[in-house]
């Protein structure tokens, strides 16, 4: 039986299937009011019926402000993918903590949801998908796939979920085929976790960068806060200009050409025959005076 019909909804949630219920979801349905099966999920919501997911990966919801912005002028362009309060509490008991009444537990848009929140959005598009809600693990793998390629996720947040996902799949090696990412990824993002915990915060504030920071925690912990101090206090080298490799040959400099003298010009200030011929007399040399006359009388 998969995962979608243990928790009584189909796969693809097209429509909603009667199943038979447990004895679990039948007495979280009778305490909430939640329906146990029959209803076709929404697509959108009133954004109080949305609860934060307490597995989050993002310990802080950053740059909230830019994103309420863009909500208001350019609307919601992705929807949030929930799952169902009651999916959530038959695979968390116990686990329900600030979901307050919410009938849907947001897995991947946390941030958006914060962000409509500041906007004062009155609803949210969702997208229910109850397989989501299965197990912790799930919730943590499917956050972090969302926003593994998103350069707003803090990376002690990354470090420390991925820790958490090789404690659930046993090896850095699963983990980082179910990420598609190289083993070598996942333990570069994991040596944060070696750093002494001042300065792992200074990862978090920014003080310590994070590429250093990864190079520092292979270090025994006796070591890196001399490290440490010596990456935050040296400046970054000046940007060198690139030259070309040996045997190959170096283009060329471009050269401004020198400026050429303008031409003189011959300003004429009137149609009169006399003032012409004065004017053509006094600004060229016989010769070009010749050739003119030659050209004039071409044409007549």
């Amino acid at each position: 039986m998969s995962k979608a019909d243990k928790l009584g909804v189909s796969a693809s949630f097209a429509r909603a299937q009667p199943v038979s219920v447990s004895s679990r979801r039948a007495a979280i349905a009778e305490a909430t009011g939640a329906p146990t099966s029959g209803v076709t999920p929404p697509s959108e919501v009133p954004i109080e019926a949305l609860a934060h997911n307490p597995f989050n990966l993002r310990e802080d919801l950053t740059e909230l402000d830019e994103l309420a912005q863009s909500l208001t002028s350019r609307g919601q362009l992705q929807p949030l993918a929930v799952a169902t309060r009651l999916a959530f509490m038959e695979a968390h008991p116990g686990q329900t903590d600030g979901l307050g009444r919410a009938p849907y537990v947001v897995i991947d848009g946390n941030r958006r949801l914060a962000a409509a929140q500041l906007a004062g959005l009155k609803t949210m598009h969702i997208h229910v998908n109850d397989s989501l809600a299965a197990s912790a693990a799930d919730i943590l793998e499917s956050a972090l796939i969302a926003n593994v390629h998103r350069v707003d996720v803090a990376p002690m947040d990354q470090a420390r979920a991925l820790q958490e996902l090789v404690d659930v799949h046993g090896s850095q090696a699963q983990v980082a085929k179910r990420l598609g990412k190289t083993p070598a990824w996942v333990s570069q993002r994991l040596t944060l976790l070696n750093l002494t915990p001042a300065l792992q915060e200074k990862v978090d504030t920014g003080e310590l960068k994070v590429e250093p920071a990864r190079r520092i925690g292979r270090l025994p912990q006796e070591q890196q806060e001399a490290a440490a101090t010596e990456s935050i206090n040296t400046p970054a080298p000046p940007r060198q200009r690139s030259t070309p490799a040996p045997g190959r040959p170096q283009a060329p400099v471009p050269v401004t050409p020198a400026p050429v003298p303008a031409t003189p010009r011959i300003m004429i200030a009137t149609d009169s025959p006399e003032t012409i011929a004065d004017a053509l007399t006094a600004h060229l040399t016989p010769d070009d005076l010749k050739a003119v006359t030659e050209l004039l009388m071409t044409r007549i």
